[in-house]
């Protein structure tokens, strides 16, 4: 089993978006005695927002414009405050990727273990799209690759080809994905003075 390291909140910034009611004194009586910094605001974030820890949203009220983000790209983990379990309330929450929730009314508890959720699930998410953006990088290399290929067998064997590659990419001390991008870029401006000649 794998152990999570529970973080520090000590001196975290949290923006409280609901409008005035006792479920935001209950959230920032937790959050403060956590060690959380808390700003309420209503009827939508300030642009100071951007730099917060933790945001706490109200699903049952919310609605997209109250973001300077577009929805599901959110800088910072989110907590959905639910009352209401209507399904499209809980569907525009989940289009934002909420991390966590809190069900409403909001007692003495459970803001601590929404935040260690928020945390966790938001920066699996965060890990998750880079390795995901890496892979999709490491496809068009490939392509790129494959078309230098091409570009160096003309009509010689592919393994000849790719080996002049590779060879070229010691020579000029780069990687071979940047030699790859080099051969094509020649290619395609050759490509291009052809087609200017003939015009």
């Amino acid at each position: 089993m794998t152990r999570t390291r529970i973080p520090n909140l000590g001196g975290a910034k949290a923006f409280v978006l609901h409008r005035p009611h006792p479920t935001v004194q209950a959230i920032t009586r937790q959050l403060s005695a956590i060690g959380l910094v808390t700003v309420d605001c209503w009827p939508e974030l300030p642009a100071e927002s951007l730099a917060a820890d933790f945001v706490f949203l109200d699903a049952d009220l919310g609605f997209d414009e109250q973001f300077p983000w577009k929805p599901g790209e959110a800088p910072m983990p989110l907590v959905a405050l639910i009352g209401s379990e209507a399904p499209g309330r809980i569907e525009w929450a989940l289009s934002h990727k909420a991390d966590a929730q809190l069900l409403k009314p909001v007692g003495n508890a459970g803001v601590y273990s929404a935040l260690l959720i928020a945390r966790q699930s938001f920066e699996a998410r965060k890990h998750l799209a880079s390795e995901i953006a890496s892979l999709r990088q490491r496809v068009a290399e490939r392509q790129t690759i494959v078309r230098a290929v091409e570009a160096l067998s003309k009509g010689a064997e592919d393994g000849r080809a790719y080996a002049q590659l590779r060879s070229l990419a010691m020579s000029w001390q780069i990687s071979i994905e940047e030699a790859a991008r080099r051969i094509v870029a020649m290619t395609e401006e050759e490509g291009n003075d052809d087609q200017s000649h003939r015009a």
